[in-house]
């Protein structure tokens, strides 16, 4: 009997042992991949992010270059000059008033022509991190915290009207919240209890 008796509690010790052993490398494994997430998740947020400022930084670039009143201003002078000097030398060939007003016009046009199509390639530019950014987005798409999902729609949304600057920060401000609650370190059961007894 005795025998019997110590057989039972090393057969119930054993399986509370395994259930033990199994539940602790089942958290473990758990929380490691929840910390892979996380980390996942920063990684993803930190492109988006980067990929949004180097967005701005070409939209500004741009509008420095092509919508500057300065830049406005010179190209206008450049116009007339290249109309002035393009009608003069007409002239002086020996064309008449209406030639030369059109060889004038015509020096015009070629230069505009060119400052258009240097100004459409600085627009270009801005397709690339347009791009980056929505690659980057992708993946923050598919998170499982709804919170992220909606900050990336909002900061997306934002992203096309890249000149309205307060939006895409308020949108860029709500993504980092978001991201930074998702990515919190969520206290385990004991130290939530803790830290209700002491407050």
């Amino acid at each position: 009997m005795d025998k019997l008796i110590e057989l039972v509690i090393t057969l119930v010790s054993g399986a509370a042992i395994a259930v033990l052993a199994s539940w602790l490398t089942s958290r473990a494994r758990n929380r490691q991949e929840q910390q892979a997430e996380v980390g996942a998740l920063r990684v993803q947020a930190d492109a988006m992010t980067v990929a949004v400022m180097e967005l701005q930084g070409a939209a500004t670039a741009n509008r420095l270059l092509w919508e500057g009143r300065a830049e406005r201003g010179r190209t206008f002078l450049l116009t007339v000059l290249a109309f002035t000097g393009g009608a003069a030398r007409a002239r002086i060939a020996g064309g008449t008033e209406a030639q030369s007003g059109l060889v004038g016009f015509g020096r015009a046009a070629e230069l505009l022509s060119r400052e258009r199509v240097a100004s459409k390639q600085t627009v270009a530019a801005v397709r690339e991190p347009l791009t980056r950014a929505t690659t980057a987005a992708t993946p923050l798409m598919r998170s499982s915290d709804p919170a992220v999902v909606t900050a990336t729609e909002q900061l997306l949304n934002a992203l096309p009207d890249v000149e309205n600057t307060a939006r895409l920060e308020a949108a860029l401000e709500a993504f980092g919240r978001a991201v930074n609650a998702a990515t919190a370190l969520r206290l385990s059961w004991w130290a939530r209890r803790r830290a209700a007894r002491t407050t």
